[in-house]
């Protein structure tokens, strides 16, 4: 017999980003247009809603536009910056050149779109929900599937807080808690913990490629209001990853209360081990044109997520029996655009469309088949389409020749000429090379006013874990770090992250030992994405650990 309480609902969702919420406000509208009731629990992991959300951001509104279409006039943050202009830059290591729009099809010109921050949009959202009666319970981190004796999924537990690091139970110890459903969502974001058990147990990744990612790391600065242009936008490519033939591209957002949104994500898919996205970002900001930018203005926050780059061939098997998966959880993003957003939303509300029909109608099936046939003829599968092989032919043929091939692929399949075949997503960590086939590369040390080191960035994120709790970043053989990836790769743990939480010490005594300094852990993945052995696997913390970001 279970220690934990139980909780019944019709919906549960398994995090309270965009998606999530989404389909929390279209469950409760759905059940109130047919005067009746459906119960709806949202978990958050986070202190607060919000806590954990970090994007750029520029929006495409349009699933906001669907959910709620009065948002603009009814106090939604979003709306204070619309998108005013649009700039592309391709850097060389001293100057730039603008593309041109005309050389980009148009959905790439961010019209109708606004920039400001995700984690207050989601804050926002959250009012709504819970305006409309859904229950929001932040700080409660979802640590476990329970099935059905069918093998269906039930529900979820929350994590059991007030367990000390070697498991026994603090004086504050409280069992988790149990949650049953008729129908559970995982909107966990970028490689959920629980979401990626489930493609296990489920195959659902069966006819899809790997899911590939990259990791953006951003920072928020206050700049000379002489130099602050509301609803700009800058994107750039080229260095300083052009130099290590790595891929990925840089923004700026000129937002609300002279602030810029601003950094640069690194694809994981490069080759040479000794990538260090955290400098490749920091070296990113020292190019003329931003530092000329930022000159005079003040870091105020910090923060890095990986984001799915996959597209729609790496996008899985949505459904299951007992529940579906979710905006990132599966995969969204729209990799040209840098949005994923608005397709996030519509994915939760598509699902939400589904679940409340066939709890309504009391027609509750195994499987939410309804929800993969609306994407199916969705206009998210569309876009999706459109764009599907701008990332492989990038990865393929470079970042120069790769963007003008892939422009021209965009183009064709915008004017409905659709290409005949789609390319293939490859897996992340399968991608290094060995060190010693690989060039070392010299990253200049922070100077405290324009660059900085990780440490003091983590400072700024908030990030918080209560120390004497089981470590979430675990290994499943604790000596392949030194055995096997420090003499192979150097162990690029230490490397890519961007929190500072992976070190081997004593190297050069002869006795080296890997260290996890779990507590800086911004919740990115990205060790659980790039370990080239698969061998750490990150599971969540106790409840309401981690960054607890302002306003990312």
């Amino acid at each position: 017999m279970s220690e934990r309480e139980s909780m019944p609902y019709d919906v549960v969702i398994v995090g309270a980003g965009p998606a999530g919420l989404s389909a929390a406000i279209r469950l409760k509208q759905l059940a109130a247009e047919k005067e009746a009731e459906l119960s709806v629990c949202v978990l958050e992991k986070g202190s607060e809603v919000g806590a954990h959300i970090l994007s750029g951001a520029v929006i495409d509104p349009k699933s906001l536009d669907e959910l709620l279409p009065n948002w603009r006039e009814d106090g939604c943050p979003l709306a204070e910056v619309p998108v005013t202009e649009n700039i592309h830059w391709v850097l060389t290591r001293k100057g730039k050149f603008n593309l041109p729009h005309l050389w980009t099809p148009p959905f790439l010109h961010n019209k109708g779109t606004y920039t400001g921050s995700l984690g207050n949009l989601c804050r926002w959202l959250a009012g709504k929900a819970e305006e409309l009666g859904v229950e929001i319970f932040p700080g409660f981190a979802a640590a476990e599937v329970l099935f059905n004796e069918d093998g269906s999924v039930k529900g979820v537990a929350t994590g059991d807080m007030g367990v000390a690091r070697d498991g026994t139970h603090k004086p504050d110890y409280q069992p988790g808690l149990e949650l049953h459903a008729k129908y559970t969502f995982f909107s966990e974001g970028v490689r959920g913990h629980l979401s990626k058990e489930l493609m296990r147990i489920f195959d659902l990744r069966a006819n899809c490629d790997p899911q590939s990612y990259g990791l953006g790391i951003k920072e928020l600065w206050d700049i000379d209001p002489a130099l602050h242009k509301p609803g700009t936008v800058i994107h750039t490519q080229g260095w300083p990853l052009s130099e290590s033939d790595t891929n990925g591209g840089g923004w700026l957002y000129h937002q609300a209360n002279g602030q810029v949104s601003l950094g640069l994500v690194t694809w994981l898919n490069y080759s040479n081990p000794h990538v260090f996205p955290f400098a490749e970002m920091q070296r990113w900001k020292t190019h003329p044109e931003i530092a000329a930018l930022l000159k005079g203005g003040k870091r105020v926050s910090y923060g890095a997520r990986a984001i799915s780059d996959g597209g729609l061939q790496s996008i899985p098997k949505l459904v299951f029996p007992g529940g579906a998966l979710i905006g990132d959880s599966a995969g969204f993003l729209n990799v040209p655009r840098i949005k994923g957003t608005h397709t996030a939303m519509k994915s939760g509300m598509m699902a939400a469309e589904a679940a409340a029909d066939a709890i309504l109608s009391q027609r509750q099936s195994d499987e939410l088949t309804a929800y993969p046939a609306a994407f199916e003829a969705s206009w998210v599968k569309k876009e999706l389409s459109i764009v599907r092989n701008v990332a492989p032919l990038v990865k393929k043929f470079g970042d120069f020749m790769g963007s003008g091939i892939s422009g021209l692929a965009m183009w064709m399949e915008y004017l409905g000429l659709k290409w005949p075949f789609t390319m293939k997503q490859h897996a992340d960590h399968e991608t290094l090379w060995r060190k010693d086939m690989a060039k070392k590369i010299d990253y200049p040390k922070p100077d405290g006013v324009l660059t900085f080191d990780r440490l003091s960035s983590v400072f700024l994120s908030n990030t918080n874990h209560e120390e004497d709790q089981p470590i979430h970043l675990t290994l499943k053989d604790p000596d392949i770090p030194v055995k096997y990836d420090l003499p192979l790769y150097d162990e690029p743990a230490q490397r890519y992250c961007p929190a500072g939480v992976y070190e081997i010490v004593g190297e050069e005594t002869g006795d080296p030992k890997f260290v996890i300094n779990a507590q800086n852990c911004v919740h990115c993945k990205t060790c659980d994405i790039k370990d080239p052995t698969q061998n750490i696997n990150w599971v969540v913390p106790e409840g309401g650990g981690g960054p607890n970001y302002p306003n990312m």
